[in-house]
């Protein structure tokens, strides 16, 4: 008996009981849908992050104050304190200092409410320097961004985020026009370029001023000294290491601190936020991945449970092709094709209802779904496997049945 004698009776066979066949194939569409639909939003929630990671640079450090103790010795979190300062952002554009540093920004944020006329728009108030715009790879739709001769005459000029020049202009060009802080006016100079994969960031939402306006025409203080935070570009991502303990040790140096566990600053990568990002991810796909293996297991059973039915309804035919000279190999194969088929149906119509899943799913939410083909082609074979994994034992009982007594049983 040919392969394709193998292929057309089998074919036949699952066709011949249609219900039958589609219920047994429903246990290992809906593993392969699981197992497609996980791997896609665990790429997706990975190239969410990624894109964010890139939006930043990867040759980004991000320096970050330490904690704060309050008098009743309440301990705040990392940034919570004021250790940072300009002089720390000046001494970091030493290239004596830093060699593998290329850029330094210096950044103040708070929470403020902008007003133009009857709007109002709570927004982050970013007081930093031109150098920002390198550090953050950001441009400008419309107008211009803050320059030196801005920031060295404390001007009142702003540059808004896309998003804020909406809520604020709405769809109207911004630039030219003013927006006032308590109480003092802001010349709209400039729109920020949109990141497409900010939706859970605050980077189209914000207002740019010059670091010297912040400090003394806004926010002010105590602390006019004290900053945010600091962002450090390095010359190339290969330098990263380089720029990170050479920014590490000057800072050091200029807090007096010398034992680095009593450091009261932190320094954060890129990479280092994809890393832990991408972990949680993968935590959860294979979690995710673990309930869909059930559910490929339960519909192998049930690839099973059918094909030993199928051996049941048809021991008189199998009783007359070992008459006519059916090898075991031959019966055992037939089965084991039928099973494959079946997993192999399942296979295609899991994939491609994890298809339209990926299609529905962001169009309903604001998860990504992408569809890996490797991972699809692997859920395709692995059902085929289940398939026939699972039909071995009924194959291997069809096989052994003896020419006569399959032919005498009713």
């Amino acid at each position: 008996m040919s392969w394709r004698d193998v292929l057309r009776t089998a074919g036949e066979a699952v066709r011949t009981h249609r219900l039958r066949s589609a219920l047994t194939m429903l246990g290992i569409l809906i593993g392969i849908t699981a197992v497609v639909l996980t791997v896609g939003l665990g790429e997706g929630a990975k190239a969410k992050v990624q894109d964010q990671i890139d939006e930043l640079g990867t040759n980004l450090l991000v320096v970050s104050p330490g904690s704060s103790t309050s008098s009743s010795g309440a301990r705040g979190g990392f940034g919570s304190a004021s250790t940072l300062t300009t002089g720390d952002a000046r001494a970091l554009q030493a290239k004596a200092a830093a060699p593998d540093v290329s850029s330094v920004a210096p950044v103040a944020t708070s929470s403020v409410s902008l007003v133009n006329g009857s709007t109002n728009w709570t927004t982050t108030l970013t007081g930093t320097t031109p150098e920002w715009k390198v550090v953050r790879s950001r441009g400008v739709s419309t107008g211009r961004f803050i320059t030196a001769a801005d920031e060295r005459a404390a001007k009142a000029v702003v540059v808004l985020g896309s998003d804020t020049a909406s809520e604020l202009f709405s769809g109207r060009d911004p630039v030219g026009r003013t927006v006032s802080y308590n109480g003092v006016k802001l010349e709209v100079i400039g729109v920020l370029d949109a990141l497409s994969s900010s939706e859970s960031t605050s980077s189209n939402d914000l207002a740019v001023v010059p670091l010297n306006t912040y400090r003394e025409k806004l926010v002010g203080g105590t602390n006019r000294n004290s900053i945010s935070s600091i962002y450090v570009k390095a010359d190339s991502s290969s330098s990263l290491s380089a720029a990170y303990q050479e920014t590490d040790a000057l800072l050091l140096n200029l807090h007096g601190i010398t034992n680095t566990a009593n450091a009261d600053f932190s320094i954060a990568t890129a990479q280092s936020a994809l890393n832990a990002a991408t972990s949680v991810d993968d935590t959860l796909t294979i979690m995710l991945g673990g309930i869909a293996l059930i559910a490929l297991l339960v519909g192998g059973v049930g690839v099973m449970n059918i094909m030993l039915v199928s051996v049941s309804e048809r021991i008189r035919e199998i009783g007359l092709r070992k008459a006519v000279g059916a090898q075991p190999s031959v019966i055992r194969r037939q089965f084991l094709v039928e099973a494959g088929l079946l997993g192999l149906a399942g296979g295609l119509l899991g994939v491609l209802l994890g298809v339209v899943g990926a299609v529905v799913i962001p169009a309903v939410s604001d998860q990504r779904v992408i569809i890996s083909i490797p991972a699809a082609v692997a859920a395709i074979a692995v059902a085929v496997g289940i398939g026939m994994v699972f039909g071995v034992y009924p194959a291997s009982r069809a096989a052994r049945l003896a020419p006569i007594d399959a032919l005498r049983s009713e």
